[in-house]
């Protein structure tokens, strides 16, 4: 045996030992490159076959959106491939997606890659199909949205490794979710519906697509901002990113009444994990009354969720002083929480400005109904305050409103409000945040906080 055939021997079984460890992440194809063994076709009927080894999906007018899925559902796993698509054709890589009978007439369902070539640019972020609508949309992540690249093939990453699920665009982190609804479930190839008779016959195209589901590692740690829709939690990377609870679940540490030396006596209830306004006949704070964070801010993320009872009227204040009060309520910026269709305030003001997730009595968020959920679900919402005054109002995933402190447009809406007869109203350097009594029952969990500095704005600003 000469030298050099007995190296490549030694290389050979090297390699060979090393595919058949146990633990040892190994890619498996999902696609043999010439038919649709373990696919099958769910809900429209859009037209999926097969070109130089590529799965090409074309639309059809008239079709609801249209699934090729694969017969067995994966939990744990990273999935890549590569896909082209039209720069007018919207579609996505469904996983840990269902399908039953029971649910929407079997109509598939779960988190979605978004492919979005519009000029939005999506692409990466994670969309809950059939269910909760937009669970991070990129404008979260705005530095990866040139990831993706227009008229070319692209290549997609998945990583399901239990409660973490992210996504990659090229090789650029895009998106982080950290949520438990869904541990197991198929991939599937969308091909989006179409509205318009001219645009049947788009096409998006999938190649070269392989799965891993042993022997997995989650991605090293980022800057990327996390969506956590695990209640009152906290990950690794939030708090290597500097996310801190505000309320810790459990205690009244940190908060006290608005005005008041300690938290309420009465009127707050903490029980499995949520922070409730008790009802009190709907008379305003004539309960427990307005809390407030111990500690003051100027510039932040805060997130929180919350749910509305029927009829339910409260809010989350930032930049309150305690200098001024209006009847039993601290004054400060406020992100309105209402349900708008049974509680008279929605009426009142102007132009919508007092409406769920509005600047109150200001500026009326955007009326997408999509970011809106039915009384007694939980919201999310949030509220960002950057080092340049620059001030977003988000409901459930979706930007509502933007505003700057201090400009001469913000000047003018103060002075036509309920706020004008306070000098300066809103403009303090810092302040505490602030959850309203308003005598309604409403619930709050999962209130975090990420303070900014200098030097925070977003990267671009990619609309």
């Amino acid at each position: 045996m000469n030298k050099r055939f007995f190296l490549w021997a030694v290389v050979l079984c090297t390699l060979s030992a090393a595919a058949h460890q146990p633990g040892l992440a190994q890619w498996k194809p999902l696609f043999n490159g010439k038919d649709l063994s373990g696919w099958k076709q769910l809900n429209g009927k859009a037209k999926y076959t097969i070109e130089r080894g590529e799965i090409v999906g074309t639309t059809v007018f008239g079709e609801p959106n249209s699934f090729l899925a694969t017969e067995r559902d994966y939990g744990d796993f990273v999935l890549e491939l590569e896909y082209k698509v039209d720069s007018t054709m919207n579609s996505g890589v469904q996983f840990r997606s269902l399908s039953k009978p029971d649910y929407q007439a079997g109509r598939v369902h779960g988190y979605q890659f978004e492919i979005d070539p519009s000029r939005r640019r999506w692409t990466g972020g994670i969309y809950d199909e059939a269910r909760r609508d937009w669970l991070y949309p990129m404008d979260l992540n705005p530095a990866a949205k040139a990831a993706f690249k227009q008229g070319q093939w692209n290549k997609l990453r998945v990583e399901c490794i239990g409660n973490h699920i992210r996504t990659f665009v090229n090789g650029v982190p895009a998106a982080y979710v950290i949520d438990d609804v869904t541990p197991s479930g198929f991939i599937a190839l969308q091909v989006h519906s179409i509205g318009n008779k001219a645009d049947e016959g788009r096409q998006i195209r999938w190649r070269n697509i392989r799965i891993q589901t042993e022997g997995l590692k989650q991605h090293p740690s980022d800057n990327i901002f996390v969506v956590n829709l695990l209640p009152n939690q906290l990950s690794e990377q939030e708090q290597k990113n500097g996310v801190s609870l505000l309320w810790d679940g459990k205690t009244t540490t940190g908060w006290r009444g608005a005005h008041k030396p300690a938290f309420p006596a009465k009127g707050w209830e903490i029980k499995n994990g949520e922070l409730n306004v008790q009802p009190s006949g709907g008379a305003e704070s004539q309960n427990g009354g307005d809390i407030i964070t111990e500690k003051q801010y100027s510039a932040f993320v805060l997130q929180f969720d919350f749910k509305l009872s029927e009829g339910a009227n409260s809010g989350v204040k930032y930049f309150v002083t305690e200098k001024e009060q209006s009847g039993a309520s601290a004054i400060g910026l406020e992100y309105q929480v209402l349900d708008d269709a049974k509680h008279p305030d929605a009426k009142l003001g102007a132009a919508n400005n007092r409406t769920l997730a509005s600047l109150y009595d200001l500026i009326p968020s955007n009326r997408e109904p999509r970011a809106r959920r039915k009384i007694g679900e939980w919201n999310r919402g949030m509220v960002v305050v950057y080092p340049n005054n620059r001030v977003e109002h988000w409901l459930n995933g979706w930007k509502v409103l933007e505003y700057q402190r201090g400009t001469p447009l913000y000047d003018a809406l103060v002075a036509r409000s309920k706020y004008a007869q306070w000098q300066a109203f809103g403009m303090a350097p810092s302040g505490h945040i602030l959850l309203q009594d308003h005598g309604d029952k409403v619930s709050y969990r999962s209130i975090k906080i990420k303070e900014l500095k200098p030097g925070d704005e977003p990267q671009c600003n990619c609309q």
